[in-house]
């Protein structure tokens, strides 16, 4: 027997029917889901495996035996005995990481070909070689889903119903179920209608960029959790930065050295406000969240407003100045106004108003005040009651008691002047106060002038504001000159700097 001619003849039959044999084999389907699209075994075999029958009735029954060659990605990485040995590999290399990523589905990374070989030399010394450089050349990767704005890939999660929920979850932030839902059944002419008063109506919901999905073979370790998916959408980056603060930091310069203003540092950092004392290697947060997509909401509504009624004052100079009344009681109007409201993220970014409509005019409050003037009744506003001169003691507790009054000492002279216009109602001694005069103002105020030397009036007399009553002295308990100076309203102490200007 020529064994020479007889390896030529099989070794052309052979190569006729590989080229079939591959591509029967891009057909199978039945193999195991992390082995699709990765190995192209010898399930063309049993065609390889019958092409010595073509020389079987010509030539000696001569024993045939299988190798295997194998290519990764089109790279030619050698020969071995069992084609079993690679597929244990790759089943043994994915399932290194199924308990880390058991959520996800996970598959080789490179195109593994089985190309199956009968011959009459099964000498293959270089199979545990072969299969190392395999190992080595091998990468597990994850079928994932792609969430796409734009058409550009920016994260990855495991399946497409995730990516659905995802999209979801960032619009429930910005409108309820209820509306989504609403918004999702309705017909674009319910969308159009114009709302009923107190009614809302959603136009449209929708992202800043097209939101879109792809499927794609990436590293396990890209594939997000649904959490950290909607949160990298919404702010941009998973990794807060901080900021540790030096000696001589204030909140405008840290905001400023990290492109923020100072009401954005504030916000990053809730339990730090503008009176906070900052501490040296006190740490700030000073990420500037950029959200990666905004969710657009379009916004109908119609709503009833009031309209302010205007306040209308008259002049009445039979009426002492001072005094006024009501003539015609204002009443609000109302208006039924529609709005179309655009908002980014919750924030309105554009408010126009559609329609307008006046439905009860508002009615003019009219109010007369008195011009008349009256010089027995003060104003209110108390005027400095000396001619100069300085505040010695405040009303308060002093010495164990209560000074219901101001003292004032040391003016350029010692006229004591009316605080205010009214009527004297007492002139004289009394107690501790000495030579008291009392001066009802007419108006609710009552003002009292105490340790008086002398009287420039007496009671019933009329005094306009800024008269001199009385000189300066140091009567009745007294530590030296000075003026006592107390003041009443509806009969209540007062505190007299509430009302000196």
């Amino acid at each position: 027997m020529d064994v020479k001619k007889l390896n030529t003849a099989f070794l052309h039959t052979t190569n006729s029917l590989l080229h079939k044999c591959i591509t029967a084999w891009n057909g199978v389907k039945n193999q195991p889901r992390y082995l699709k699209n990765a190995i192209a075994v010898g399930a063309c075999s049993a065609m390889l495996v019958t092409a010595p029958a073509v020389y079987a009735n010509e030539q000696d029954s001569t024993p045939l035996d299988t190798i295997y060659h194998v290519y990764v990605d089109g790279d030619y990485i050698g020969v071995v005995n069992e084609e079993k040995t690679v597929t244990e590999l790759i089943q043994d290399k994915i399932k290194e990481l199924e308990e880390k990523y058991s959520e996800l589905e996970l598959i080789i990374g490179e195109k593994v070909e089985i190309i199956p070989e009968r011959t009459f030399d099964d000498n293959v010394s270089s199979s545990e070689d072969v299969l190392l450089k395999l190992a080595d050349k091998l990468t597990v990767k994850a079928e994932a889903t792609a969430i796409q704005l734009d058409g550009e890939s920016l994260l990855y999660v495991s399946e497409e119903a995730v990516a659905e929920s995802v999209k979801t979850s960032l619009l429930l932030e910005y409108v309820s179920e209820s509306q989504l839902e609403q918004f999702l059944n309705s017909e674009k002419e319910e969308l159009e209608t114009k709302p009923e008063v107190d009614e809302n109506i959603i136009r449209d919901i929708r992202f800043s960029e097209e939101f879109t999905t792809a499927e794609e073979i990436v590293e396990p370790d890209q594939v997000l959790a649904e959490k950290e998916a909607i949160k990298q959408l919404q702010l941009g980056t998973l990794e807060e930065h901080t900021y540790t603060v030096k000696a001589g930091d204030v909140l405008g310069s840290i905001a400023s050295d990290h492109n923020l203003k100072v009401s954005d540092l504030l916000d990053l950092n809730p339990d730090v406000t503008t009176d906070t004392m900052l501490q040296i290697d006190q740490e700030l947060n000073v990420t500037a969240f950029e959200p990666l997509v905004s969710i657009i909401v379009e916004e109908a509504s119609t709503t009833a407003e009031e309209i302010p009624y205007q306040t209308e004052t008259k002049e009445d100079s039979s009426m002492f100045k001072g005094d006024t009344k009501v003539e015609q009681e204002g009443e609000v109007g109302k208006k039924i106004v529609s709005y179309e409201v655009t908002k980014e993220n919750g924030k309105t970014v554009k408010r126009e108003v559609i329609s307008e409509e006046v439905v009860k005019e508002p009615t003019t409050k009219i109010v007369v005040k008195g011009t008349k003037e009256q010089p027995s009744r003060g104003s209110g506003t108390l005027g400095w009651p000396a001619v100069g001169g300085y505040i010695s003691s405040y009303q308060g507790m002093r010495w164990g008691r209560m000074h219901k009054g101001i003292d004032i000492a040391r003016p350029t002279n010692y006229n004591i002047l009316a605080a205010d216009s009214g009527t004297v109602t007492f002139a004289g001694s009394r107690g501790g106060f000495g030579n008291l005069v009392i001066i009802d103002h007419n108006n609710g105020i009552v003002t009292y002038y105490a340790h008086l030397a002398s009287f420039d009036t007496s009671v019933g007399d009329t005094v306009s504001k800024g008269e001199k009553i009385g000189v300066m002295g140091q009567t009745g308990t007294a530590t030296g000159i000075h003026l006592h100076f107390e003041v009443y309203k509806d009969g209540q102490l007062q505190n007299p700097m509430d009302y000196l200007k």
